[in-house]
């Protein structure tokens, strides 16, 4: 449910994660994080936020958004909580992370060329 949630759904969602989980499943938000706690090891927020920066690398790799409208779409509060976020995550930055796509397009293009004959760069 969270995956499809946080991946597959086109509508920004109106009410927090827990709101809508506790909703459909109609149970306790607290218990079924320690539910879930309990049979994966990790904490249901912690399988949330890990998801939510997946979606919002495959979002700045589209380039279809901007940051704020990805913030926005996976419900963050602002640019730097999202960016914060997504750098304890990955490592990097979201505008790092987003130049790293334009290196190996234009690497791979460079290639491309080489392979044609021509000799750019």
């Amino acid at each position: 449910m969270i995956i499809e949630m946080i991946h597959y759904s086109e509508e920004t969602p109106e009410e927090k994660h827990s709101e809508y989980l506790s909703k459909k499943l109609d149970c306790d938000y607290t218990y079924l994080s320690n539910l879930f706690s309990e049979v994966t090891g990790s904490t249901l927020q912690q399988f949330i936020i890990i998801n939510k920066i997946k979606r919002a690398k495959e979002l700045i790799i589209y380039g279809e958004l901007s940051l704020k409208e990805i913030c926005f779409k996976l419900q963050y509060s602002s640019v730097p909580h999202f960016s914060n976020q997504f750098k304890k995550v990955t490592g990097l930055s979201p505008i790092f992370f987003k130049s790293l796509k334009k290196r190996k397009r234009i690497a791979l293009e460079s290639l491309i060329d080489q392979q044609n004959g021509k000799v750019t760069n």
